[in-house]
């Protein structure tokens, strides 16, 4: 078996897990049943891709989407606003487009937007389509390619396979051409490291040396507890769940799957010890969501909202969620963290794109890199619906959080340091 056809294999079967409309995400009242949870975010899943796939898949992004910008913006060209938007929002809905087809209201709008996706990538690396991405001269590049590889490495049956041979040699030629951006060293390294996974998994020629190097430096900053660094300084944000965990987990992955062996590193041990981690971190993560679905609003990029929580839902997608992390208690504490914050009609705007913000439209929360296409990261938090209607994790009843449990002066397990 070819490597390629091997890896596709792997990521589809072995590594990921392998679906019903519902009322407005916005306004839709707190939901008794995993059904009515998976409506509901199968709805805020349509409400964000929508109207990004189906202008980009006729050539049309650019045309009908002007991205706001942060009133702090650093200058750069606002055209990496487009990579940003399309690579994340692949990365968040890729693991749902990975489900086999079915005839139900959601099978066919995933029908749909699957074959918009495909389209929306055939532009995106199109020098002569209007939606052609911009690949070269900002190293703002390389983060959000590395999103975009992502996705076709969650779904490649659905996303990488189906796309004609000139546009598969077009995405590898813009993947390669990123080398010439020098990441620093910071989470930057795990998206140099991203890419070179995904041309290993594609069975192309990849650069080992930038996996070794993110996967060495982010385990030296590990600082315990289920937490990294980012970089040799200890940032207080959640970082690790928008790039360090779920990333690091995936390269490792790749490296298992294809049995690369370029070093000492690439093992089955670091793959472990990185779950490990991530589940201990996911346990801080569903610790930190109040009875009433807030979560503390700290560091920077917090209007990335919600994919604070990718962890969990990669653990559950994954079937890795620990014995102290109950699917029904980790859907109801996640579903009430997307409520609290998506009840609020500002964040969308009257186009239906993302608005720079964290609960509606807060322009002045926006970092010097923030743009609206940046908000797309939110998608990430969309990932537990990889796995199908009929998985435990959507058939479970409902349990209470542990945030939950304790403000109802109720018994709740304690929590415990780990040398993950």
């Amino acid at each position: 078996m070819k490597r390629r056809d091997f890896m596709a294999a792997a990521l589809a079967t072995g590594f990921i897990a392998d679906t019903a409309l519902g009322t407005s995400a916005e306004a839709a009242p707190r939901a008794p049943t995993g059904s009515s949870d998976r409506a509901y975010m199968v709805d805020l899943l349509a409400r964000m891709a929508k109207p990004v796939l189906g202008p980009m898949a006729t050539g049309q992004l650019h045309a009908r989407f002007k991205p706001e910008l942060s009133p702090t913006w650093d200058g750069r060209d606002p055209g990496v606003a487009y990579l940003e938007c399309f690579g994340r929002l692949m990365a968040g809905i890729a693991p749902w487009l990975s489900l086999p087809a079915d005839t139900t209201p959601e099978g066919r709008l995933r029908e749909t937007l699957q074959q918009q996706a495909v389209a929306s990538y055939a532009h995106s690396v199109d020098p002569r389509s209007p939606d052609c991405l911009l690949w070269h001269g900002q190293a703002q590049a390389l983060v959000d390619s590395a999103y975009f590889t992502n996705a076709l490495m969650r779904a490649p049956k659905q996303l990488w396979e189906p796309l004609d041979t000139t546009t598969k040699q077009r995405i590898v030629a813009v993947i390669k051409g990123l080398r010439d951006v020098s990441p620093p060293y910071t989470n930057w390294l795990l998206f140099a490291a991203m890419n070179e996974a995904f041309l290993l998994s594609i069975g192309e020629q990849w650069d080992p040396v930038r996996i070794d190097l993110a996967i060495r430096k982010v385990n030296e900053w590990y600082v315990g507890d289920g937490w990294y660094g980012d970089g040799p300084h200890f940032h207080f944000d959640f970082y690790g769940a928008y790039v360090i965990h779920p990333m690091l987990v995936e390269i490792l992955e790749v490296l298992v799957a294809t049995g690369a062996k370029f070093n000492s590193l690439a093992t089955k041990d670091l793959l472990d010890q990185a779950y490990r981690r991530m589940q201990r971190f996911g346990e801080c993560l569903e610790r930190m969501i109040g009875p009433d679905g807030s979560y503390p609003p700290i560091g920077r990029s917090l209007t990335y909202r919600t994919s604070v929580f990718q962890p969990l839902g990669l653990l559950a997608w994954r079937g890795r969620l620990p014995k102290s992390l109950p699917a029904g208690q980790v859907r109801g504490a996640t579903l009430a963290a997307q409520r609290a914050v998506f009840r609020f009609p500002g964040n969308f705007d009257a186009n239906g794109y993302l608005t720079i913000g964290f609960t509606g439209h807060q322009p002045a929360l926006g970092d010097w890199y923030s743009n609206a296409g940046s908000m797309y990261l939110v998608a990430e938090s969309l990932v537990a619906l990889g796995l199908p209607a009929d998985a435990p994790y959507w058939t479970d009843p409902l349990q209470p959080w542990t945030a939950k449990r304790a403000f109802a002066g109720e018994a709740f397990a304690k929590d415990y340091y780990s040398d993950a």
